[in-house]
């Protein structure tokens, strides 16, 4: 049976222990979803020069953030590896040059406060790819194409982002919402749902690029979504299963393929 390939917003590490309307959602969802063999993350904090991914026997739960309560630090999601799954990868993607990292990295808060709710018991394979800083947002969305034979053996892929990502501008005092970064989320969710992928492999270069320079004024948070809208298939239909506007200029948008 085909895996759906799954987006999430990920948005404050602080969801990974604090209540709010979105992770709730996610659980659910963790239990709705078949069991699968082990799990493909590809989240935004992780940005190398090149392609990774991890390759060692039990991943290491990297805290990459800062002015957290340690309540926050203390979290670990200690869910095994899969050599063999890494393996894979860098054959599919091949030609594409793949490192397998075996000390390096592990599963930063892109992926485990996600996971946390997601499968709790972190007892299924996971394995974390990098982005390459090197390759353009059209480049990424190819390379994506390449893991599709994933989806048949077993493995869950997960991109982790925000469609909407500008801390510069995020309201931590209020509960407003930018203009710009609700009409950037619209967009995007308009689009999606109606499969116009090159609108949104490239926000930049149509009437809504003002609110695009606004709502991605860097791309690593991005690019992850374009590995879920790769995956899509003709015949898949897309199930948003969590929206808003956090702090002001951050999507929580998450959504299903498949």
């Amino acid at each position: 049976m085909k895996l759906p390939v799954l987006f999430f917003g990920h948005g404050n590490p602080m969801y990974a222990i604090q209540p709010n309307p979105y992770t709730p959602r996610w659980k659910l969802l963790g239990e709705q979803l078949s069991r699968p063999k082990a799990i493909l993350m590809i989240s935004a904090h992780w940005v190398t020069k090149g392609v990774k991914v991890t390759a060692m026997e039990s991943p290491p739960t990297i805290h990459d953030f800062g002015g957290f309560p340690q309540a926050l630090f203390d979290q670990q999601y200690l869910s095994p590896g899969s050599s063999n799954l890494a393996g894979l990868i860098k054959e599919l993607l091949a030609p594409k040059e793949v490192m397998l990292d075996k000390q390096e990295w592990g599963l930063d808060h892109g992926t485990w406060t996600v996971l946390k709710h997601l499968y709790p018991d972190a007892d299924i394979p996971v394995v974390q790819m990098s982005l390459d800083a090197t390759l353009s947002s059209f480049e990424h969305y190819a390379l994506a194409k390449k893991l599709a034979p994933l989806r048949e053996q077993g493995v869950l892929i997960i991109g982790s982002g925000n469609v909407v990502h500008n801390l510069r501008t995020a309201d931590f005092s209020s509960r407003s919402i930018h203009p710009w970064a609700e009409r950037f989320n619209e967009f995007f969710k308009k689009n999606l749902l109606s499969g116009n992928h090159d609108l949104l492999i490239d926000p930049f270069t149509n009437q809504e690029q003002d609110d695009a320079n606004l709502s991605i004024p860097t791309l690593e948070h991005y690019w992850p979504v374009l590995y879920v809208l790769a995956l899509q298939e003709l015949d898949e239909r897309v199930e948003i299963f969590t929206d808003g506007i956090d702090l002001a200029s951050i999507s929580m948008l998450s959504f299903k393929v498949g």
